[in-house]
């Protein structure tokens, strides 16, 4: 079972915090930092000081870690060009050494877009299709080729498809729950299947749709790693997951009910529940940036238990 330190850090955090908590991410053993693609805070908080762009940010954590693994939650397929995207994402690729991975999304949050001027069209997932085919395609398109693309939403001609990333093949991330189109998107392109913020039972639903959806593309189903996106607020005792708790401004019933929160044991037996319907990653979103210490208790007494 992998764990993966997911961030927000539309909520309020600068990149030095996003720094501190990838190397502190890194150096407690976890397997990779990933974040969310926001431009604008959700609920309460404050959003100070601001925003800072996900691949910008990642370019900046690629040359300053190692080991870790970098990547989105999902890029919103809104915010940016596929063909910049894919020369954007290669970029950062070569300067990690490799250790880029690609969730990509249609985009859904419609007030961040109004807020920053950028639209928002009707179409996304057909948009996000096409995107997917773009970046993939460039990716893949041998050096010395071209890439062309005739689609509804995006035309290419005579592309170089430059540059390319470090890895033969960076992995692309797919999620969401949708019955129908979702599974298929994920079954064309994807390398990993997420499901955010559900319960086990849905998750074992929509885990067994990706596989059925894979095989009817004429993959096997185990092709695809599952994985799924928790809140996570672990203590040593109820008093400090009640402090813990507090601070993101969440009760701990309702913690308890639809993410990972509780003492070590009682997370790692919740893992074990989605880990017995298929998921073998499990991205922790990590709401308090402050919190260092949360890291340790969950990298020594909740991860250890794991590996």
């Amino acid at each position: 079972m992998d764990l993966r330190i997911f961030t927000e850090p539309q909520q309020g955090a600068t990149y030095d915090t996003l720094l501190t908590v990838a190397k502190a991410a890194e150096d407690l053993g976890f397997d990779a930092f990933f974040r969310s693609d926001h431009y604008l805070r959700m609920g309460s908080a404050d959003g100070l000081p601001g925003p800072t762009d996900a691949w910008i940010t990642l370019a900046g954590l690629a040359r300053e870690t190692k080991r870790i693994r970098l990547g989105t939650l999902m890029t919103a397929g809104t915010f940016r060009l596929p063909g910049v995207l894919a020369i954007q994402v290669a970029q950062v690729d070569q300067m990690s050494g490799g250790r880029v991975e690609l969730g990509l999304g249609a985009g859904w949050f419609e007030e961040e877009h109004k807020a920053y001027g950028i639209p928002f069209p009707k179409e996304k997932f057909a948009r996000l299709e096409e995107q997917l085919e773009i970046v993939t395609g460039l990716w893949a398109t041998e050096v010395g080729q071209t890439f062309d693309f005739d689609g509804k939403h995006y035309q290419l001609t005579d592309s170089p498809a430059l540059p390319k990333p470090a890895q033969p093949k960076v992995p692309v991330l797919i999620g969401g729950h949708g019955e129908t189109r979702t599974p298929r998107l994920a079954a064309q392109f994807a390398d990993e299947f997420n499901i955010p913020f559900a319960s086990v039972e849905d998750s074992e639903r929509q885990f067994s749709r990706v596989r059925a959806a894979a095989e009817q593309a004429g993959r096997k189903g185990d092709d695809l790693v599952y994985s799924s996106a928790l809140v996570v607020c672990v203590g040593k005792d109820d008093a400090e997951v009640a402090r813990r708790a507090a601070v993101i401004g969440r009760e701990v019933d309702e913690l308890k009910a639809n993410g990972l929160a509780g003492s070590p044991a009682e997370v790692v037996d919740k893992i074990g529940r989605y880990q017995a319907v298929g998921a073998s990653r499990i991205y922790l979103q990590c709401l308090d940036l402050a919190d260092l210490d949360h890291l340790e208790i969950i990298s020594s007494q909740v991860q250890s238990q794991l590996s």
